[in-house]
């Protein structure tokens, strides 16, 4: 799989945990309530934060909470499909690190993804 591919978003509702993990970009799902229900090891490395401490959590509240603005969180709750690419600095819990962020989101598919490709490592 890679970031910019077209069909991301039902590859990674295909893939299995194992496919995940083996990603060179992190990947967090989430149920339609934004609890995380996917951490791939990528973005486990990159975060700092284990997959136990991050699994069953609410995304924007507990674990991301710098994401919890108009440009990601919100834009998963008010559209009902997503696919935007976007620029990012993460500053939570850590120096400023710029990413890219693609947000996915489609009407039939349950889960929601963050797909996170640092910008220092791309």
């Amino acid at each position: 799989m890679l970031f910019d591919q077209d069909d991301l978003l039902t590859a990674l509702a295909a893939a299995d945990d194992a496919a995940l993990d083996a990603l060179a970009f992190g990947v967090i799902g989430m149920d339609r309530t934004s609890v995380v229900t996917v951490f791939n090891a990528s973005e486990a490395r990159s975060a700092g934060l284990s997959h136990g401490r991050v699994i069953g959590r609410h995304f924007f509240r507990d674990v991301a909470p710098c994401m919890n603005n108009y440009l990601v969180a919100l834009r998963f709750e008010e559209e009902s499909a997503i696919d935007a690419v976007i620029d990012y600095v993460f500053t939570f819990r850590m120096r400023p690190t710029p990413v890219r962020l693609r947000l996915l989101k489609g009407p039939e598919t349950p889960t929601m993804y963050v797909v996170v490709q640092s910008l220092l490592n791309p």
